[in-house]
């Protein structure tokens, strides 16, 4: 079990659903993102996902790009991520934390030292958005043994013939792109995900959350009601592009976890 196993599992004696929030690592700068990060559970957020910044970010619209961009003029690194992890780990132990972004500054660092320093740190998850099923051997089948869970991506164009090879060796989690296209880039519409959660569900026992598209409380609430959970990221990250004073970044970011929590 990991925390991400303990935290639906809580959810789900609670009668709550889960929500999910997205920040890059570093953005704009070390300091302001993780006070971002050590503010989240407070705001209501049950897992963090922690952009891992990269030069070419293709799964990415506009908002997650720029952010990334930011933190990369900033300097910060893959190893400046893990420190970020490290410190926030210093004062929260229980908060689920998963790692996304592309496979090359894994690759770069080595699988077997990355899952090792990852796994100290306090990562529980990874969700690799370049990586498909078929390439397991490179990085989800070394994660899972080192202890982490592997979360996949679902889309609207993965049919019935796919399906069974993505959920194949998932867990933690089923990640449902709600949209066909990137980030930021259209609005969740809860009846076009309703029933392709329900599609997913009646082929796995895993918690199933919806991402992409969802950038207003009423909007979580809605997309919530109809998934195990929300995950909003390119709204959060535009709130913290504007240069707001940290304390109102995480009102919005609470505001967006009770329109999730009340579905």
């Amino acid at each position: 079990m990991t925390r991400i196993d303990d935290t639906f599992a809580r959810l789900k004696a609670e009668g709550k659903k889960a929500f999910v929030s997205y920040i890059m690592a570093g953005d704009p700068d070390v300091a302001r993102s993780l006070a971002v990060m050590q503010g989240l559970p407070g705001a209501g957020v049950d897992i963090i996902e922690l952009g891992l910044p990269f030069t070419d970010p293709m799964a990415d619209g506009e908002a997650i790009q720029l952010a990334g961009q930011r933190a990369l003029e900033a300097g910060m690194t893959l190893d400046k991520t893990l420190q970020m992890v490290r410190a926030f780990r210093a004062g929260d132990a229980v908060t689920p934390i998963v790692l996304m972004g592309y496979y090359n500054p894994i690759y770069s660092r080595g699988v077997d030292l990355f899952l090792t320093q990852a796994v100290e740190a306090g990562i529980d998850g990874l969700i690799i958005v370049d990586l498909p099923p078929e390439e397991d051997d490179e990085l989800c089948l070394p994660a899972q043994k080192a202890g982490m869970n592997f979360i996949r991506l679902a889309t609207p164009t993965t049919d019935a013939k796919r399906l069974p090879k993505v959920l194949q060796n998932t867990s933690g989690f089923v990640y449902y792109v709600s949209v066909t296209g990137i980030t930021g880039a259209a609005a969740a519409q809860a009846a076009d995900v309703g029933p392709e959660v329900a599609r997913i569900k009646a082929s796995t026992d895993l918690p199933v959350i919806v991402g992409f598209g969802i950038n207003t409380p009423e909007a979580a609430r809605s997309i919530a009601a109809v998934a195990d959970g929300a995950v909003v990221g390119s709204a959060i990250v535009k709130e913290i592009a504007t240069g707001k004073p940290v304390a109102q970044v995480l009102e919005f970011v609470a505001k967006l976890a009770a329109g999730a929590h009340s579905a």
